[in-house]
């Protein structure tokens, strides 16, 4: 029998806002144990929470992006389980008035729509952290009350690369809406994934299971994998499959039961008495749709036709708001679009790679690289010094053009000097003079290079072809 994977996502997005949803405690990543907390986000009694207004902004500009009906009136729900890293006992959460309802996101390549069921704010709880040498469990409560935006999209996709190309562009419209990171490193973007398989044409949707809190691409693509592969072979063999939480190991290549699947009513979901509801207006939805910046997809469209990038340097730089704000600074100080793109896809990007940095951890002055860019254009240095000239403006912000005079860089352009150099790497290399002669004519490439490398690279090397190729027709 033939079987269809049937996956459903649900996308946990921590929001960039300076404090928690509701208290003051700020949202810094990577502090000291329980340093950010105080008697609202670690349950203390009498303390009340405040709803932190910037959260729901984020929620709005997230729903508009991907089409959801916005919830006149939306409230708050406390969800009830009893684990060390939830101090209050209770998650606050939405459930039956969610911000956002019925909306969509279209796949880039394929054109396939994935409906968004719903978008709702809440909390994050604490995290746990096991020690095995002291034989106990840690608990850092910072993260508890750090806002978050759940995603729940309809079961709608079929495969891992379906589910991966959903989550590349759910990532890239919530970091050019300026609402999240999406580090997945840092836990800024977690997805719990839910898959079934069903006979090939039925329309009844199979038992499924869920694998919570991932957060890397390569793993969420080889949990759906293997799980579709498991529970086939399940049906295939006569057993039921339950449903239940299963726990992805990466180490393992596998994913192993921990608890039997909660519904709803498990968690004994009613309306946080604390928190009124907050009633959203047509004037405030109009507000920050009005303020709502330009997305990947129509960024990809504006370059390839106001800039005459390709498909493929369009893509690259929508990749992220920091690289197109880089290309689109750079470019409306230089004009040149084009030099622009493979400056920063290169050079910069390989920097990046090298350095095992984000784009946004290191600094680039746009007007720095439009400089570089009109150096080269106008033959003040050549490529190969402008490739050095980079390293210092990249990683020590240098003035282009007081490094290039401070360093005597600027290219070599007098005829007279440029040939008593060529002179003498003939007679230093006459056996590719000879070839050369014989009719092997790389051995001009060989020389010229030669050359390049006996003025440091300074060179102008359409003059400096022009002259290796004289001298050798002379000798």
């Amino acid at each position: 029998m033939i079987y269809e994977t049937v996956i459903g996502l649900e996308v946990h997005v921590e929001l960039s806002s300076v404090s928690k949803i509701f208290c003051g405690c700020p949202t810094t990543y990577g502090q000291e144990p329980n340093t950010q907390c105080c008697p609202v986000c670690m349950g203390l009694p009498g303390a009340l929470p405040v709803l932190n207004r910037q959260v729901v902004e984020f929620a709005i500009r997230t729903a508009l992006a991907t089409h959801c009906a916005i919830t006149p009136l939306t409230r708050f729900d406390r969800k009830n389980y009893f684990y060390p890293d939830l101090p209050k006992a209770y998650q606050i959460s939405q459930l039956h008035q969610p911000i956002g309802r019925g909306g969509y996101v279209l796949l880039p390549d394929s054109g396939k729509t994935i409906g968004i069921h719903e978008i709702h704010m809440e909390e994050d709880a604490g995290k746990l952290i096991h020690d095995p040498w002291e034989d106990c469990t840690l608990v850092d409560y910072n993260r508890c009350g750090v806002p978050l935006l759940e995603i729940v999209s309809e079961p709608d996709m079929r495969s891992a690369e379906e589910a991966l190309a959903y989550l590349e562009k759910l990532r890239g419209m919530l970091q050019f809406l300026g609402v999240s990171d999406c580090r997945m490193q840092e836990g800024s973007l977690r997805a719990d994934v839910n898959v079934s398989v069903r006979p090939a044409g039925s329309e009844i949707l199979g038992v499924r299971t869920e694998m919570k809190n991932m957060n890397s691409f390569k793993a969420i693509g080889r949990a759906i994998a293997t799980e579709s592969r498991r529970q086939i072979e399940m049906l295939e063999e006569g057993k039921p499959v339950r449903q239940e939480t299963r726990r992805w190991d990466d180490n393992k290549d596998a994913s192993f039961t921990m608890r039997s699947k909660e519904d709803a009513q498990d968690y004994r979901y009613f309306p946080d008495p604390d928190l009124t509801a907050i009633r959203i207006g047509d004037a405030w939805i109009q507000a920050v749709q009005a303020d709502l910046p330009e997305l990947p997809e129509a960024r990809r469209r504006r370059y390839q036709k106001d800039f005459g990038l390709t498909p493929y340097e369009a893509d690259i730089l929508t990749t992220d708001p920091v690289l197109a704000g880089l290309f689109e600074e750079t470019t409306a100080i230089s004009r040149q679009p084009k030099d622009a793109a493979a400056w920063i896809m290169g050079e910069f990007l390989q920097n990046c790679k090298e350095q095992d940095r984000r784009p946004d951890e290191m600094p680039l002055a746009p007007a720095h690289l439009a400089r570089l860019i009109q150096l080269v254009n106008d033959n003040v240095i050549n490529r190969i010094i402008a490739r050095k000239v980079f390293q210092q403006v990249l990683l020590h912000q240098a003035d282009p053009d007081r490094y290039i005079d401070e360093q005597g860089l600027r290219m070599e352009r007098n005829p007279d000097t440029l040939k008593q150099t060529i002179m003498s790497v003939l007679a230093e290399y006459p056996q590719s003079v000879a070839d050369y002669r014989a009719g092997k004519t790389k051995a001009a490439g060989f020389l010229v290079g030669q050359v390049m490398r006996a003025t440091q690279g300074q060179a102008d090397p359409q003059l400096l072809n022009q002259l290796v190729r004289e001298a050798l027709e002379q000798v």
